[in-house]
């Protein structure tokens, strides 16, 4: 394992790019390279979510165990071993309002992008939603590196707080995608409901229509013909073709739970609340498919989210 040499802005190319523009610093393109570089700027972007969602989307990603834009020796491409935190030491208390959450990597080996980071110590990154509107929220993005000889605070230089919104934009994105698509399914199911033809009672007799006079009963001593006994119809095929067709889109659309069960949760992240465990062997209908999850529907009419391996096609 080599150690990775400390400093270098070859790494700060998307943080710092996105944190100076949304932050309304634009460097001047005669400057030199060092004076574009802005420690401890972090990164504030308005997003069109709602609170709720943009704090869903950060829960996830505060519990991923990662933390991106960063590393500790040159084969990696991140930090690992990162845990969601309620508070640190790294950052002062938060009291300007909103969500707040963190995500801490304790005994970090001088991680890189960090000014004048050195020996072994705290990473933490700081998250906070505040709403702006129903549909706009404000996220912020700070990260920090705490030595633990020192005790010295050393400043991120975007390419943290840059790289982990670009993975909360992500997932913003694939909800964003999974409305979509729910949007698109109830609209389908209310045309599919509105075709359909719907059950018509039998013709009624008005009054001014002629009433046809009964067939008066034969004689007792009369003899009767009755006609010859219609033969069964041999196109019995159909109804059968159609009970097949019917069977095949039912296996098309239902799945079973593998053993042994699964989680049927509020949302598509593991993060997300369990509304109900789903016993192994039980049918769910599909009615939302993502790469990585299905929107479903139980025998009870409860719906939720399952992942894609958690479930299998009927026999």
């Amino acid at each position: 394992m080599g150690r990775r040499q400390s400093g270098g802005a070859s790494a700060l190319v998307y943080g710092v790019a996105l944190a100076c523009c949304i932050g309304g610093y634009v460097p001047d393109a005669a400057g030199r390279e060092k004076e574009a570089i802005q420690y401890g700027a972090g990164l504030i972007v308005n997003v069109p979510f709602s609170e709720a969602e943009v704090s869903q989307v950060v829960q996830e990603i505060v519990h991923n165990g990662i933390i991106r834009g960063t590393k500790e020796y040159n084969k990696d491409e991140f930090i690992t071993g990162a845990e969601a935190a309620t508070s640190t030491r790294v950052f002062p208390a938060w009291t300007e309002g909103g969500k707040v959450f963190y995500k801490v990597r304790f005994n970090a080996l001088d991680p890189l992008n960090f000014k004048n980071s050195g020996d072994v110590g705290t990473l933490a990154v700081r998250y906070v939603v505040q709403s702006q509107d129903e549909k706009h929220t404000v996220l912020r993005i700070d990260a920090r590196f705490l030595e633990g000889s020192r005790h010295s605070t050393h400043p991120s230089n975007g390419s943290v707080e840059g790289a982990e919104y670009k993975d909360i934009h992500d997932h913003l994105e694939s909800l964003a995608l999974v409305k979509t698509e729910a949007a698109e399914a109830q609209k389908g199911k209310q045309e599919f409901s509105s075709s359909r033809p719907a059950f018509t009672s039998p013709p009624t007799v008005l009054n001014d229509e002629p009433v046809k006079s009964p067939t008066p009963a034969p004689a007792p001593d009369q003899a009767v013909s009755l006609p010859p006994p219609t033969p069964p119809s041999v196109e019995s095929g159909p109804p059968a073709s159609l009970e097949q067709r019917v069977q095949e889109l039912r296996r098309q659309a239902e799945r079973k739970v593998k053993a042994p069960g699964a989680p049927l949760k509020a949302a598509p992240f593991h993060s997300a609340s369990t509304l109900q465990p789903l016993a192994a062997g039980s049918e769910v209908l599909v009615v939302i498919s993502t790469p990585y999850w299905y929107g479903v529907e139980t025998h009870e009419g409860q719906h939720g989210w399952v992942q894609r391996d958690q479930l299998e096609m009927l026999p």
